[in-house]
């Protein structure tokens, strides 16, 4: 029997189905733990812990010796760049075969499965505890591509952003409630029977990831629809189609002065964005000599403000506009660089970790709306939207390489900050050339 005439026989996906829906939202819920506990949070104070023996922070990894803040920074963009090259690809055998959630499943896997890993992450086993990380890395970044491309499918056009919000909410909620439970097993060991100062506490929240992660996966994964397949033409190439349609919004883009300035503008913002995410916590520690006890709850405090800021930049963008919000957000950015440059105590930390709490979140849901009221006339969202993707994947791996560089050629995380700083600028000097022009209404 052809593959033709087996997929004709696959029923019409329902949209609006509420028991699908709320099968997709509980992916947030299921992989946001890694977000906070891995890439934000636990993880980062851990793996400075593990590859620092005093001032010394050298490390060996592969052979190469290398400063740990720089290893740490080039595995994330090396598993966003692998995503970013290659989802294009994958995307187009996902459409073709029909099984976005099987690819979606195996990015689950190797993610959920790198993070128990990093169980066994200690002095002895750095580049077990390294790669795993980027391997926890890439599975997230991969499923991501899958989950969102769910939503066009499921949802109607006029409900998506609403089950978008639902989504981003529970994935907080399930992403707290295990965090604070990792930070009550690390600050009080002896209440779970273990003794102070043991490095066990950090190596079983990684464990709990985890399992959190593939455990509360299944939900979505036995509600979402097995087959998905998009209308493809006779004469295409599953091969690079998908490349093909990033092609296509590339002219698309150049061809229009206001996405083209938008876009770059966009990149440089989420080259600074990323890399604070990324980076805050190893900049505490490393540069501030901040405790446990100081630098874990105060990452914690930056997810409890991101929410009042997400909120309090939606409300702003519905008086003066999504544009001018978004160029009030950058602007913050670059006072909150500026200021961390100079940063030299807890409390300068504490207050600046409210700040970019307050921008986080608003700037990056800003910066999705607006773009998607920029877009032209056009029945293919899909398209313009990998393209988004992508362009933040790329930012992703040039903020965090040209962090990493900075760090290795001055021994030091302080300049930088300067230079996240620096991407802020060149992205407000697009964003205020657009304004210039006129772009004033969205």
């Amino acid at each position: 029997m052809s593959f033709i005439a087996h997929s004709a026989r696959i029923p019409a996906i329902r949209q609006g189905d509420p028991k699908v829906i709320n099968g997709w939202i509980m992916y947030d819920w299921a992989n946001s733990v890694y977000q906070l506990t891995i890439a934000s949070a636990i993880f980062q104070v851990y793996y400075n812990a593990v590859t620092c023996s005093g001032d010394n922070c050298m490390v060996s990894f592969l052979g190469i010796k290398v400063v740990n803040s720089v290893l740490y920074s080039y595995t994330v963009a090396a598993a966003y760049f692998i995503v970013g090259v290659f989802s294009p690809l994958f995307s187009g055998l996902a459409d073709y075969t029909g099984r976005r959630k099987t690819f979606m499943k195996v990015f689950t896997l190797i993610g959920s499965v790198s993070c128990m890993v990093l169980y066994f992450f200690d002095h002895d086993h750095i580049a077990l505890g390294v790669i795993a990380f980027g391997m926890g890395t890439l599975g997230y970044a991969g499923s991501i591509v899958f989950y969102n491309s769910f939503l066009p499918v499921i949802a109607a056009p006029e409900d998506q952003d609403k089950i978008s919000a639902r989504g981003y909410s529970m994935g907080y909620i399930g992403g707290v409630i295990l965090l604070l439970f990792n930070i009550w097993m690390i600050q009080f060991p002896g209440f779970f029977g273990i003794p102070e100062g043991s490095p066990l506490p950090a190596r079983i929240s990684f464990l709990s990831v985890g399992i959190w992660w593939i455990g509360f996966a299944q939900i979505t994964f036995w509600r979402l629809p097995k087959y998905t397949f998009r209308h493809r033409t006779g004469r295409e190439n599953v091969i690079t189609s998908g490349y093909r349609e990033l092609m296509t919004v590339f002219v698309q883009v150049r061809k229009s002065f206001n996405l083209s300035c938008y876009l770059t503008g966009f990149l440089f913002m989420m080259m600074g964005v990323l890399t604070v995410m990324f980076m805050a916590a190893s900049f505490g520690t490393k540069e501030l000599k901040l405790s446990d006890e100081v630098l874990i709850p105060t990452i914690l405090l930056i997810q409890f403000v991101g929410v009042i800021g997400a909120w309090s930049f939606s409300r702003l963008s519905k008086r003066i506009g999504n544009f001018r919000a978004l160029i009030l957000s950058v602007v913050i950015w670059i006072f909150v660089c500026f200021g961390a440059y100079t940063v030299e105590s807890a409390r300068g930390f504490i207050i600046a970790a409210v700040f970019i709490g307050l921008v986080m979140g608003g700037s990056q849901s800003l910066a999705r709306s607006t773009y998607s009221k920029m877009l032209p006339e056009t029945t293919d969202h899909t398209s313009y939207f990998s393209f988004y993707d992508v362009m933040e994947k790329l930012a992703t791996v040039c903020g965090l390489v040209l962090f990493g560089l900075m760090n290795s050629l001055t021994s030091g995380m302080r300049t930088g900050v300067l230079m996240i700083a620096i991407f802020f600028v060149i992205s407000l000097v697009f964003f205020l050339l657009l304004l210039k022009k006129g772009l004033k209404s969205i």
